[in-house]
């Protein structure tokens, strides 16, 4: 049974880093897809990145070159390092996983989700 719990969020200034965790503490981790996933404050939810069991990744324009998505299939974990932190980066931040081998940026297509870390950047 895949259960996730993600760690790392916070409270950080503008241009701070973070770096958010997620482990899987069931399941077959590496042949997922993990996503992250994102709730602002009166916002629906939204996609920021995944990547698939090969390290192939995908990002939402907003967060492109600031954001890497990363995994260590050995300790069933995924990262997600968040640089040059911005107000509007402020969220709830959700990681997912998808029991499939192609990446999607679609909610529903998700099968597995952590409880959530905040994360709030102040200007």
């Amino acid at each position: 049974q895949v259960q996730l719990v993600e760690s790392g969020g916070g409270l950080v200034q503008a241009g701070d880093s973070l770096r958010l965790s997620c482990e899987d503490s069931g399941g077959t981790f590496s042949r997922y897809v993990m996503g992250w996933f994102r709730q602002g404050p009166g916002k629906e939810r939204e996609f920021v990145a995944a990547i698939n069991s090969w390290s192939g990744t995908s990002y939402t324009d907003s967060v492109k070159g600031r954001f890497t998505i990363s995994r260590d299939n050995a300790k069933n974990t995924v990262y997600l390092q968040m640089n040059s932190l911005k107000p509007e980066d402020t969220a709830v931040y959700y990681c997912a996983a998808r029991l499939r081998l192609a990446i999607s940026t679609a909610q529903s297509e998700y099968n597995y989700w952590g409880q959530g870390t905040q994360v709030t950047v102040s200007s």
